[in-house]
């Protein structure tokens, strides 16, 4: 069955208005900044926030409409919910945490339902464990295992990865990636992260001010980003500046507060932000005098951070960068804080979206 919600409601500053559909098995991840309503969507469908207008319904089901005066309590929609910190109630068991939703059933079957979804997720040495003795990573699988206790219609995750620390994030990632496919079940999940949300989604909604600013795959959004601050969101150097067509059929980007023109292959006229990210730029120590790439700004090297076999470099100028480069690379720049180099990138790894 399918989870469909539309919601409007105030929240402090912000107005919540979202429309969207969770196909059976699919995992929707609505990613976005702090304060962007994100976890709000998610206490809609729970029945833990009522908003003053809007429809829930799973399947057939209808939990929510305002209209009719419809509205579920929380214990009659059949929803498991994976809450950030985990929520784990610490003087009880593992095995009792997961059995907590099935209260109403006899003791044994509990214990019975309870053992068999910690042996699921590798836990079953641990079912008299108490919540302070277990990983960050266990106490991760206990609470997925309990919201998924009651075989639930719809799977609901409030920034699942957030307490673990960056050793445990990725067999936990694993893990819940898993669980996802296996479950057949509609899938919401919300994170502030966008590689976290490219990893565990099916479709990513980008979130913004309350709303659900695009959707897609994480590819289409990354490589068509419909405004700036979603190309920001997803990891691209955003650059401003005013747009008009040249002979040769690109357009040509003067960058504000004089820093220089740009160019990409997509058709624009007028105020613009052009987004690339970082890992289409290159560094060289001065402008390439060969290669296909045409757009070149000057900067200076602020700070470099190895991850694995890359090099992020943080860079200023005109316009603030970063760019990704290999280890070898970084290493024949001899790049250190300070160094002036040359970022280059292709027209074609520019993005331009209207301002």
């Amino acid at each position: 069955m399918s989870l469909a919600v539309t919601a409007r409601a105030r929240l402090g500053a912000t107005e919540l208005d979202v429309d969207f559909a969770v196909a059976p098995g699919e995992c929707l991840a609505l990613a976005g900044p702090s304060g962007a309503g994100k976890t709000s969507v998610l206490r809609t469908v729970a029945g833990l926030l009522t908003p003053h207008a809007g429809r829930v319904t799973c399947g057939d089901a209808v939990w929510l409409d305002t209209s009719v005066g419809t509205d579920r309590a929380p214990e009659e929609r059949r929803c498991g919910y994976l809450f950030q910190e985990h929520a784990l109630f610490p003087h009880l068991s593992a095995w009792e945490n997961v059995a907590y939703p099935l209260r109403d059933t006899p003791r044994r079957e509990r214990r019975a339902r309870a053992t068999e979804l910690l042996e699921r997720f590798g836990l079953a040495g641990h079912a008299d464990a108490r919540p302070r003795t277990l990983s960050g990573g266990e106490r991760q699988r206990v609470a997925l295992a309990r919201a998924l206790a009651r075989e639930p219609d719809v799977l609901l995750l409030d920034e699942p990865l957030s307490a673990l620390d960056a050793r445990t994030r990725k067999d936990a990632t694993r893990a819940l990636a898993a669980v996802l496919h296996e479950t057949g079940v509609p899938a919401l999940l919300v994170t502030h992260d966008f590689t976290e949300a490219a990893e565990l989604g099916n479709r990513v909604g980008v979130m913004g001010a309350g709303r659900v600013v695009q959707t897609g795959t994480a590819t289409e959004i990354a490589a068509r980003p419909a405004t700036a601050f979603v190309a920001d969101f997803a990891g691209a150097n955003v650059l401003t500046g005013t747009a008009s067509p040249r002979a040769d059929g690109l357009s040509a980007v003067a960058l504000d507060h004089g820093g220089g023109t740009i160019v990409s292959t997509d058709a624009a006229q007028g105020p613009v932000a052009a987004s690339v990210y970082p890992w289409d730029i290159a560094l060289a120590p001065d402008t390439p005098r060969t290669g296909s790439a045409q757009n070149h700004l000057t900067a200076r090297v602020v700070t470099t951070t190895t991850l694995g076999n890359r090099v992020r470099v943080a860079l200023d100028g005109t316009h603030p960068l970063a760019a990704e480069i290999t280890t070898t690379a970084a290493d024949a720049l001899h790049l250190a804080p300070g160094r002036e180099v040359v970022a280059t990138w292709k027209a074609t790894a520019t993005r331009l979206t209207p301002r």
